[in-house]
This record gives C-alpha cells, sequence and structure tokens, in this order.
C-alpha cells in the first residue's frame, strides 16, 4: 500500500472514531496561561508538512477529499480542522485565546455569531476580523454567499467562531468551504457530527446538506466589503446577552452555586438579576409583542423564575446555601432552562425553509 493510500485509510479510521465519540474533547479556559500548548502548533504544522511533502496540492477551486479533524486546544473550545485553510471553534476570549490562535497561524478571524468581535485584540495580535452572523435555523443564501467569497478570498488560514463552536460555525466553515470549492459536499456532515452539532437544528443540517459549489463568477459578484461589526436587531442583540448571562449563571449553578472555598458565589444574585433584566427588556420589545401567545408565556415565566431565583441568592448565609435553598435554587434555573429549550424548538430554531415555506 502507498503512502497517499495509508494516509487516507489512517485518516477515514479517524473520523470514525471521533463520529462515535471516541475523538478527543478540546477544552476552554478563557484563563489559562496565554502560552500556547505545543502540542497543539506541532499538530497542525505536522499536518501540513506531511501534506506538503507528500500530496500534490489541488488548485483553489479544485475540492479536496480532506477528513475534518479535531485539534487539542487550552483557550479555544471545540477546534475542529475542516481545510487546510479553515478552522471552526468557540469565541476566542482573552490573550491567551488569540495567542492560541497566532501560533496557529490565522490571519482572519469570521464570527458568525451575534456578540461583538473583539476588535482590539484581534488588532493586537495581527489579526483580521469579520462579522457575518446568522441564527440555528439555518443559513440564509446571501450569508452563504457572503461566507464563500470570504474563505474564497481573505487571507488564511481563516478561523471562523460561533459561542461554543459547536453548532453555528462548524455548519457555517462546512457551507463556506462547499460553496467556495475547497472542499467536496460529502464531506460537510461529518464536519457537524465531528463538531458535536446538536441534530436538533435541522436548519443548521439542512443548510450543511444542501451547500454545493457556487461558480466564481457567481461570487464575484458578492461583495467584498465585508464589516468588522454587524448591526443586530434589537430582538438578536438581547437574544445575545441573555445567552451569555444564561452560561454564567448554569456555570454557577453547576458549582452548587458556592465558591470553592464553600460560600456563596458573590457574582450569582447579579447575574439572576440581569437574567430577569434580559426577559424584562424581551417582553417589551416591538416583535415581541407580534409573536404568538405561547411565546409570550414562555418569556413571562422565565421572568419570574428570575426574579424568585434573584430573591433566593440574596438571602446568602456565611457557610453558604443549605441544601433545601440550593435545591430550589436549580429547579428555579431549570424552569428557565426548559422555557428556553421549548421555545428554540418551537419558534427560533425552525429551519428557514419551514419559516418560508420554500425551501433554499
Amino acid at each position: 500500500m502507498c503512502l497517499h493510500q495509508v494516509l487516507r485509510v489512517s485518516s477515514a479510521l479517524f473520523l470514525l472514531a471521533a463520529t462515535t465519540g471516541c475523538g478527543n474533547q478540546s477544552s476552554h479556559n478563557s484563563a489559562g496561561s496565554s502560552e500556547p500548548p505545543k502540542k497543539t502548533e506541532t499538530a497542525w504544522n505536522n499536518r501540513e508538512a506531511e501534506r506538503e511533502k507528500n500530496v500534490t496540492p489541488a488548485s483553489p477551486a479544485a475540492p479536496t477529499a480532506d477528513v475534518p479533524e479535531k485539534l487539542e486546544a487550552t483557550s479555544l473550545p471545540n477546534l475542529v480542522r475542516i481545510h487546510s485553510k479553515v478552522v471552526s471553534g468557540g469565541q476566542p476570549e482573552g490573550d491567551a485565546a488569540f495567542s492560541e490562535l497566532q501560533h496557529l497561524g490565522i490571519k482572519t478571524i469570521i464570527s458568525v455569531d451575534g456578540a461583538k468581535p473583539d476588535l482590539d485584540l484581534a488588532r493586537k495580535y495581527g489579526m483580521k476580523y469579520v462579522h457575518l452572523p446568522h441564527s440555528y435555523d439555518g443559513i440564509p443564501e446571501h450569508r452563504v454567499k457572503e461566507l464563500a467569497r470570504a474563505v474564497r478570498d481573505l487571507q488564511g488560514p481563516i478561523y471562523i467562531h460561533c459561542h461554543h463552536g459547536k453548532h453555528r460555525s462548524p455548519a457555517a466553515a462546512a457551507v463556506a468551504c462547499v460553496s467556495a470549492g475547497l472542499i467536496d459536499p460529502s464531506v460537510s456532515m461529518g464536519i457537524l457530527s465531528l463538531a458535536g452539532t446538536n441534530p436538533d437544528y435541522r436548519g443548521l443540517y439542512q443548510s450543511a446538506s444542501s451547500a454545493r459549489r457556487i461558480e466564481d463568477s457567481v461570487l464575484d459578484k458578492v461583495s467584498a466589503d465585508f464589516p468588522e461589526t454587524a448591526v443586530l436587531t434589537r430582538m438578536a442583540d438581547a437574544m445575545v446577552h441573555l445567552e451569555h448571562t444564561y452560561d454564567r449563571i448554569r456555570a454557577i449553578a453547576r458549582d452548587g452555586w458556592k465558591t470553592s472555598a464553600g460560600q456563596p458565589h458573590p457574582d450569582a444574585a447579579h447575574e439572576a438579576l440581569l437574567l430577569k433584566e434580559h426577559f424584562t427588556e424581551l417582553l417589551r420589545t416591538k416583535p415581541s409583542a407580534a409573536e404568538p401567545e405561547p411565546f409570550f408565556a414562555m418569556l413571562k415565566e422565565s421572568e419570574q423564575a428570575s426574579s424568585e431565583l434573584e430573591a433566593l441568592l440574596r438571602q446568602s448565609q456565611p457557610d453558604g446555601y443549605n441544601q433545601s435553598a440550593a435545591e430550589t435554587m436549580s429547579e428555579l434555573l431549570a424552569r428557565v432552562t426548559k422555557n428556553c429549550s421549548a421555545c428554540h424548538q418551537q419558534f427560533r430554531d425552525l429551519p428557514l425553509s419551514e419559516k418560508t415555506g420554500n425551501a433554499r
């Protein structure tokens, strides 16, 4: 068996292991050391050196049969290599994450998350930021073309990220690379599986499965004036802040609402207050008023649960919360979680084709 065949078989076995849960899991620690892990950089460089040495490079317009692979990282969550030019992952936070991107050679960052990109840190580490957000319900046709032109024309390697790097960014990276002709359409679904994209996000899976090569003549007509920061609707902006606050308070809940020293967590009540205010703000927006009654009811119930949670958290005790109080607080957060999941399923995450009645 020739070396090229060995590499192909090895890659296929790697994908099989990854998609059955045996792949390596990356960790996320934004407070970690700014010194990037040597293993990540070495694995990346060795892979590229081996490709250049043993495989004849394809032209930029020719799709490859590359198998996606997980990369180990300290400060970048869910790092997945899609193509020699494109990597997918979670939001880079702090110097440690941007330093790690720098050691991976990243030149351009594309955010598909709604949160405002950290332009200052990107500039500090010599990277260009592009903001092309999309939701969980799929990637609209105009955004597909923008992503395809971006990965085709912008300087690489390119890092595409959302918040956690599990859902929107791997879908965007797969769609962009297929549409730009960097990878074959047959690879796209394996990318989502490897990244751990939730199958409930049917719109994202539909976007990935339906992606096809877009001719250069079409992409040439797409504006290349990519924004560093996109302007979001009031509803979308509120959802972004709600999601980040919810993640913070959920992390506190996992620690039993206390610090490592066993004391009540000093930020818990404040985060619960912010969570309540996010729901209150959503209830006041005009788009919410136009939503069906179940949507409005979920927001109201989550607002009430968050308010009760804040009240309990403010009844702090010197030695922490007793078991009964901790259980009640977790139940209140679970009510919010249940409503968020139901709202996503019924309203936010419906595939675009089902919202419009027409498949893309």
